[in-house]
Parts: structure tokens; sequence; C-alpha cells
């Protein structure tokens, strides 16, 4: 009994060390440093310019502060000198004025110059990596669609790009803040020096006092915000979606499921906005605290001043440059301080952006073969078995399965029999758990994803129809490089005649009306008839159709099979369906029951063997045998009309 209780507890310890090895691996912590070095690299790659503003970003944003500070010490020095010899010459005092003016209007046009700029870059710079972010995200294996910890990953990184003030392009801000701040800090404390350092050394610990009480306010609230939040916005997203997307509409309305929606959508406001309570609230504590240590920095500045002026012998316009550079040093040190702070939350969000940019995905690192190139490829499950992640069942249990050239396999069983799990795995959408799926003697894993990919011509029962015309629904790929009469071509012979002849533009005719006012919605029937036009049109040599047809009846399914399987020639075929349409002309047959392929064969073999496939046989054979009636009746009513 101990003994079961201490492999027990070591169980749980491996178990929470992989949890903690699995969040380590999708989340790094790169450092303000190399954040900054990755953006300065984005800048070379998108907007090179935005080096040299940065810069002068930083030269002309602190050359601001200090001017008039300076300006207001000379004519304060030089009103007084003239005022000792008796003199009342105001051309001196009207020169300087008029050369401070022009070096204020100067800096004020660069500084704007160099604003609208940079403003621009950083927008242009953010939305090149969001560019990056979505194309990475497309290279995401499809297994890790349904992994919620990637999900998170993607959700953080799709924030960290998502506006202007945080994330990405708020660390972009941050480090102009950082180039003015720093040169304002510097020019301070060079000034300053030459009358005390020691009111330096004071001004500098009270800020960095400051400083790492907003430090300490920056983590909890990226505990309580950030990283708590991240499935918080993706159910919240999710619910946005669901509430507005056309797909669910009829669903919604129909079953009254407006009261039941909102009130989700509420529950995961509410989760939102007590998190958010909670931030302000942090915040809150943090202002208060700066306004009080600012308070006690200008008191000891200007009481140290006042007495310097009163004892020491300052001159008031040494007053007046010190105590303005006192106080411009406080507050640069501040904000200096706090860019640094703002930079290093930025920076721990641009390390969500970053950890989801260098997840490896699909074969990227890893040496792969090429696909051989050959006239026909034939496919061989040896010892195949798969489930899915988190799950402890197998969906596919110890499948042994050969797809000869040219073959025509059909795929039967009922719902959750594990026709689809069959067909993830033969795409190579999924890895297997154990045995190996062979390509002309070659394990599919060791070749590139997306070459291999090209060798499949795939319709599925959920078919997606993008916001594109519909002569690219087809294609699947741009404009230019789609064939339209190709693409009409296989639209007709999927059935799809008398709706094209219909449409207002013909294969220019949008689809959706998600982008343009006219587009035109299609039915399910004919969004799967879809399905199997762009099967025919990528011409790969192995086509997959996964029961596409479910949207029709079983005659008009049982008839289109058959002018598709015409239509296909010597490729290889692979048709799965819980409906038997497909059986008859095909080669041969799997039979699945439970995630495992209890019969193989011809279909006159499993009739004889009047096993499961025969049972389901007999069940449909009504249909079939109803449609080859209707088929002669026809006939031999056109012969006695010709006759």
């Amino acid at each position: 009994m101990y003994s079961l209780r201490f492999r027990s507890g070591e169980q749980m310890f491996i178990i929470k060390r992989k949890k903690k090895e699995q969040t380590d691996e999708l989340h790094h912590e790169y450092g303000v440093i190399r954040n900054c070095m990755y953006i300065l690299r984005a800048y070379r790659r998108y907007r090179p310019s935005m080096i040299f503003y940065l810069v002068l970003g930083g030269i002309t944003g602190a050359s601001m502060s200090y001017i008039w500070t300076i300006i207001g010490k000379l004519v304060i020095d030089m009103i007084g000198a003239q005022s000792a010899k008796g003199q009342q010459d105001i051309m001196p005092l009207l020169y300087l004025i008029i050369a401070t003016t022009v070096v204020e209007f100067v800096m004020m046009w660069l500084n704007t110059v160099v604003t609208k700029n940079l403003d621009l870059g950083f927008t242009f710079t953010r939305l090149k990596l969001t560019k990056e972010r979505i194309a990475r995200s497309m290279r995401m294996e499809y297994e890790q669609l349904e992994t919620p910890d990637m999900l998170d990953r993607l959700q953080k990184a799709k924030r960290a790009t998502g506006h202007m003030y945080g994330g990405v392009e708020g660390l972009m801000r941050d480090m102009w803040q950082f180039m003015i701040q720093f040169t304002a800090v510097i020019t301070a404390v060079g000034i300053i020096s030459t009358l005390n350092i020691w009111l330096v050394v004071i001004i500098l610990v009270l800020s960095l006092i400051q400083f790492e009480y907003f430090d300490y306010i920056r983590l909890k609230d990226k505990e309580v915000m950030w990283d708590a939040m991240a499935g918080t916005w993706r159910r919240l997203e999710y619910m946005q979606t669901v509430s507005t997307d056309f797909t669910y509409a009829k669903d919604i309305r129909l079953y009254g499921m407006k009261d039941w929606l909102n009130d989700k959508h509420r529950e995961v406001n509410a989760e939102e906005l007590s998190r958010w309570v909670q931030s302000r609230t942090y915040w809150q504590y943090n202002s208060l605290f700066s306004s009080g240590i600012s308070l006690v920095r200008n008191v000891i500045i200007y009481g140290w001043m006042i007495y310097d002026m009163l004892f020491g012998g300052m001159s008031i316009g040494d007053f007046t440059l010190y105590v303005g550079s006192a106080v411009t040093m406080s507050g640069s040190i501040n904000a200096f301080l706090q860019s640094v702070g703002g930079m290093r939350e930025r920076s721990s969000r641009m390390d969500d952006f970053r950890t989801f940019m260098d997840i490896k995905f699909g074969d990227e690192g890893r040496k792969t073969v090429p696909v051989p190139k050959a006239d026909s490829y034939t496919f061989e499950f040896r010892n195949v078995s798969f489930r899915y992640q988190g799950q402890e069942a197998y969906a596919l249990k110890d499948l042994n399965l050969t797809l000869e050239a040219g073959q025509r396999l059909a795929v039967v069983g009922l719902n959750g029999a594990g026709k689809t799990t069959f067909i993830k795995l033969l795409l190579r959408l999924y890895d297997v758990t154990e045995g190996e799926i062979l390509c002309n003697g070659i394990d599919i894993r060791e070749f590139d994803r997306d070459e291999y990919f090209r060798l499949f011509a795939p319709a599925f029962q959920e078919v997606e129809v993008f916001a594109f015309p519909l002569s690219e629904n087809v294609s699947m790929t741009t404009s230019d490089s789609t064939d339209k009469q190709k693409a009409e071509e296989y639209l007709r012979a999927a059935g799809m005649g008398d709706k094209l002849d219909r449409l207002p533009d013909g294969m220019d005719t949008e689809l959706l009306k998600v982008l343009y006012d006219d587009g035109v919605d299609l039915s399910g029937g004919e969004k799967q008839k879809l399905a199997l036009a762009r099967a025919l049109y990528k011409d790969s040599p192995v086509v997959v159709l996964d029961e596409p047809t479910a949207a029709l009846d079983a005659l008009a399914e049982y008839r289109l099979y058959q002018s598709f399987n015409g239509m296909i020639g010597d490729k290889s075929a692979v048709y799965i369906s819980h409906r038997l349409s497909s059986t008859r002309f095909c080669d041969t047959i799997a039979m699945f029951v439970n995630g495992r392929m209890v019969e193989h064969g011809t279909h006159d073999e499993l009739l004889q063997k009047g096993g499961a496939y025969a049972e389901m046989f007999r069940v449909q054979a009504q249909y079939y045998i109803e449609d080859e009636a209707a088929t002669s009746a026809s006939a031999e009513e056109g012969g006695a009309v010709v006759g």
C-alpha cells in the first residue's frame, strides 16, 4: 500500500514536471536588450530610416526640455550684468531671444518631422510583423490547432501585435522615449554635478525607489491580466464570433439561444472586468506612491536651492538654471525609468510574440528527403495505431492496409468507426502514434510535409468557401494563376452547370457577402460539388473524398460518384462514407468498426462473407435497387420512343 502511494506520488511529480517542461517550451524570456535588437533588425528589413530618426528624435526631444532653462539663466545673468554697470542696452537681449526662437523653431520642426516618420514607421513595422505572424500561424501543424496551450500562445502573439500602444509597437515607442529621456538625464547630470554631486545621488535614489515600486506593480499587473487572461480572451473572441457569424445565425434564432448566449457572454465579460478592476487598482496604488515620492523630491530640490542661494552665494541666474535642470532631471529620470519599466513590460509581451514565431512547426529544422517523383504511388499502413492528444482510447488500432497505385479504395463504416482518422493519417494531418505509413517504401514522416500534401486532392465533408471569386474557389490559388476555363469545366462536371448558368458574373462571381454586398452564398449541396471540382482541378495523383456528398440524398450521391469515378481516370482514389454509394465500382473495400478494420476485400467477396459489410449493404440496398430500376425503366421508355 505504501509502495503504491509512493509510486503514485512519483507519477504525479513526473506529470507536473512534464507540464512545466511543456510550458517552458512554449514560452521563452529573451530579455529587453535582445528584444530591442530584434526590433532594430525588423527596422533594417522594412524601414531602415527608422534607426536614423530614433537617434535624431532622442537629440531633438531632449533639447526641447533645456533650451528655455538655459536661456532663462543667460537672460537673468545679462540683465544682472547690465544693471551692475548701469547699462540699459536691450539689443543683446533681443539678439539672444531671436537666436533662441530660431533654434527652438528648428528643433520643433525637426521634432515634428521625426515624430511623424517614427509614428508611421512604428505602425508600418508592426503591421509587417503581424503579417509574419499570420504567415507563421498558417505553418502550424493541423494537430496543434486543437491544442489549448498552443492556441493560448497564438492568442498572446496576436494581442502582442494587435494595437499601437502595447506589445510590439509599444516597445518601439518606449525605445523612442528611452532615447529622449536618456539624453535628457545625461545632460541634467552634467549640469547639476557642477553644483553638488550629492543632489544628483539623492534624486537618483528617490527615482529608483519610485521605479522599483512601479516595476513591482508591472509584474503584478502582468500576472493578473496578461498571463491570466489569455484563455479568457480566447473564449471572448469565440463568443463574439458565434454571436456575429452568419454560420450560427439559423440555430441561434430557431432554438431561441439569444438569452443563453448572452448569459455566457456576460460570464466571460464579468471575468475580464474583475481582472481589469484588479489591474486598475494596482496602478492606482502606483500613482499614489509616485505622487508621494515626487513631492518629497521637489521639497528637497527647492529647499536645497533656496538654502544655497540664501547662504551659499548662488546667483539668481544659477538658481534658475539649477532648479530648472533639477526639476527636468527628476522628471527625465522618472520618465527614463518608466520607459525602462515600460520596455520590460512590453518586452514580456514581445517574448510571447517571439516565442510563437520561434516554435518549430512541421518539418522546420529537420532534415527531410524529397518525395520520389513517380508515375504512381503505393501507400502501406503497417501496424498503425493512433490516439488523439489527451485521449486514452485509440481512435485507430493495429491497422495494416495497402493502397495500390491506381486502386479505388472504399473505406466504410458507421459514424465514429475511424474512417476520418484514417484519412487524416494518410494525408499526414496527424502523425501516427504507433507503427508507420510508407509511400513507395519510404516512411512518410521522412518527407517535407508541404511537398507530401501535393500528392493529394482532397474533398472534405465540411467545405469552406472563401470570400473570393468562384474561379479562385475552384483553383485555390491567385487570379493570375487560375485557368478559368479549366475551373468552369470541372464545376460543370461536378454538377454545378445549372447554378453556374444563373450566376450574374459567371466564374467571376464573388462568393459570400463578407467583402461584397452582391456576393453569392452556396447551399450545402453546392458547396460539396464545389469541393469535388477543387479535387479535379488540383490534378494530384491521389484523390481523397471524405464524405463530401453527405448533403446529397443517397441516389444523387451514387450518380455523382459514378460520374466522378469516370473523370479521375487512372488516379488512385479513396472514398470515405457511411453510405455505400461508392463500393460497387471500387476495387477493394475496408470495413471499419470501433477504430479497427474488421473486413477487407471486394464488394462480392464481402457480400459472400456475410459479415458487417454485408449487413450494412443489405440495410442500404433499397436505395440502389430503386435507382437501378428507375434507370432501366428510363432506358426502356427511351427505346420505345425511338422505335
